[in-house]
């Protein structure tokens, strides 16, 4: 199983109603459950770790995870709210407003024993969970029972009108990321952490650390990416009429993970000797359904069936 822990909400992407004026729709999202969804709907046995809400909302976030073969039964369900998100697109970059305090995910507590490490492929974590002190504290615990048996991926997928004090939150997604296997982020993400350091240098240092793969995502641009054995890797973003980009870098993750899960290369040893034409296939497979997700409004990654690919 492949395991994604973090945040689940409610995000009202933006639309028109009928007389043209601006109105939101409200979309299951939250990068973590994006991930979990995404790969789960292509193929792969998935579970969410995190906190989901008994209320109206955590109840159609529930339904879709299930719909799209999430397991959720490592799940915690509360009779907190579900965190909300307001969406509005920006010179093509999606923009957000949080409603999340006291809610499920803010309040889930990681309890050891109860999720069967030996079982896990790999356990992906990021976002807005690891914001707050307690979510990062929690995910940490996750991490430390897990990291001899399983491999780690992370995305910070940054929001930074939810950052209150960017210096430790800095030193914290430094933290994350060096204890991961996988680290993906944005060109958005990279520029609010790091400014204007070059990305080679900081893939360097990663790499470096014990890092096995290093990714960056610059949206029309592609991606690029850095492994210790296969180079430096960059593929082109397939292109696409879009509709928003919301969900996109979650459905790279997601089929990125996925695809290595599928060549056998996403166990940590399998990772760090993966070859350069088997990552480059990982790579492309991944900005294609990124590609195909942006075609749709809100956080819906495609399907196994959606995507023509031979393995």
């Amino acid at each position: 199983m492949l395991i994604s822990c973090g945040d689940a909400l409610i995000d009202f992407v933006p639309t028109k109603n009928a007389d043209g004026r601006e109105a939101a729709m409200p979309a299951v999202g939250g990068s973590c459950l994006n991930v979990a969804i995404g790969i789960a709907r292509l193929g792969a046995p998935t579970g969410f770790v995190g906190g989901i809400s008994t209320d109206l909302f955590g109840r159609m976030i529930a339904d879709h995870a299930a719909a799209s073969n999430v397991e959720l039964g490592l799940a915690t369900r509360s009779d907190h709210q579900t965190t909300l998100a307001f969406v509005r697109i920006v010179a093509g970059e999606s923009h957000y407003a949080f409603y999340d305090a006291e809610t499920a995910t803010r309040n889930w507590i990681f309890r050891r024993g109860t999720i069967p490490f030996d079982t896990v492929e790999a356990v992906h974590v990021g976002s807005t969970t690891l914001v707050n002190d307690q979510g990062a504290a929690e995910t940490k615990a996750l991490i430390a029972d897990v990291r001899a048996s399983s491999t780690i991926s992370f995305d910070p997928n940054c929001r930074p009108n939810l950052v209150k004090d960017k210096p430790a939150y800095l030193a914290r997604m430094i933290e994350f990321a060096a204890s991961a296997d996988l680290v993906k982020m944005s060109d958005v993400d990279f520029a609010y952490l790091f400014g204007e350091e070059p990305y080679p240098e900081r893939a360097s240092a990663l790499l470096g650390q014990g890092t096995s793969l290093v990714v960056i995502t610059r949206g029309n641009n592609g991606a690029i990416a850095w492994h210790a054995k296969a180079g430096q890797i960059e593929v082109e973003a397939p292109k696409v009429e879009v509709a928003d980009t919301i969900g996109a870098g979650d459905s790279f993750q997601a089929a990125l993970l996925f695809a290595l899960h599928k060549q056998g290369r996403l166990a940590r040893q399998q990772l760090k000797d993966i070859g350069a034409d088997e990552l480059r296939r990982a790579l492309s497979f991944a900005a294609n359904c990124a590609g195909l997700t942006c075609t749709r409004p809100g956080a819906d990654p495609p399907w196994s069936h959606e995507i023509s690919w031979s393995w």
